[in-house]
């Protein structure tokens, strides 16, 4: 049972990587923006909260996705085998929310995956994607965004003894093997 957060910005390779681990070691990877959809396609009463938001183009408030992901978790796939989350805790708020409910359910976190990648590659990598809503000023304004809310999550989990910090330059496997032997997997 492994029960890890993975945290970087925008384009750092989080989803890949969590979802590479996941698959390999059998655990459910647990994205915010998949529970979001899910949850609004299955018309549950968090599902209905959360679209309402997403309908206006506003971001879904912290109790609502604390409220999806406290549903996740006490689910009996997670109780068996742990989780990786991806995308949450994006905020000190929510990440003082997840160790309460990890309390509640005696999982505490083994591990925090902080994949570094700096700025200038994070524009060239989402650049290179080619979405419409990726310009370069729209990425750099996400990534302060994420400098802003998301950073201080790094010192919150680095003085907790938990943070595991991956420079996420390179091929896609070698950082998985990094990854790896963060978690004491190899």
């Amino acid at each position: 049972m492994i029960k890890v957060v993975f945290l970087g910005p925008p384009g750092a390779g989080k989803g890949t990587q969590a979802l590479k681990i996941a698959e390999k070691f059998g655990v459910p990877h647990i994205s915010t923006g998949d529970i979001l959809r899910a949850a609004v396609k299955e018309g549950t009463e968090l599902g209905k909260l959360a679209k309402s938001y997403m309908d206006k183009g506003e971001l879904v408030p912290d109790e609502v996705i604390i409220g999806i992901i406290k549903e996740r978790l006490s689910q009996p796939d997670v109780k068996e085998r742990g989780f990786i989350l991806d995308g949450f805790p994006r905020t000190l708020k929510q990440a003082e929310a997840l160790d309460q409910m990890l309390k509640e359910l005696s999982m505490p976190l083994d591990r925090v995956i902080y994949l570094n990648v700096d700025d200038e590659e994070i524009v060239k990598r989402l650049l290179a994607r080619g979405r419409a809503d990726d310009t370069e000023e729209i990425i750099r304004n996400r990534l302060k965004v994420y400098r802003d809310q998301t950073a201080p999550l790094i010192n919150y989990y680095r003085e907790k003894g938990l943070l595991v910090e991956i420079y996420g330059v390179g091929e896609i496997e070698e950082i998985t093997k990094k990854i790896e032997q963060a978690l004491g997997l190899l």
